[in-house]
């Protein structure tokens, strides 16, 4: 035997799954927060892109921001954690 240590079958794909699953798990709760207002943001990109003015789309990703900024700054409790 040389001393080198072997990892059991599998064990790095596990711990790659394990990794991913948080990741995932994370994009999911930035996603909730700034869903809509990186859609508007788009919205607005495109509009703009367009030739068209994107006033609306700008103010919808203003509102959005600041609504996901309350939420995040808001004390949570298991009564309350899904935004009531």
């Amino acid at each position: 035997m040389t001393g080198k240590k072997h990892l059991p079958r599998g064990q790095g794909m596990t711990e790659y799954i394990v990794i991913v699953a948080l990741i995932a798990v994370a994009a999911i709760g930035v996603y909730r927060y700034f869903g809509s207002a990186v859609r508007s943001q788009v919205a607005g990109m495109a509009q703009e892109i367009a030739g068209q003015d994107a006033g609306t789309q700008i103010a919808g990703a203003q509102t959005a921001a600041t609504n996901a900024n309350s939420q995040a700054t808001a004390n949570k409790t298991l009564n309350s954690y899904n935004g009531n």
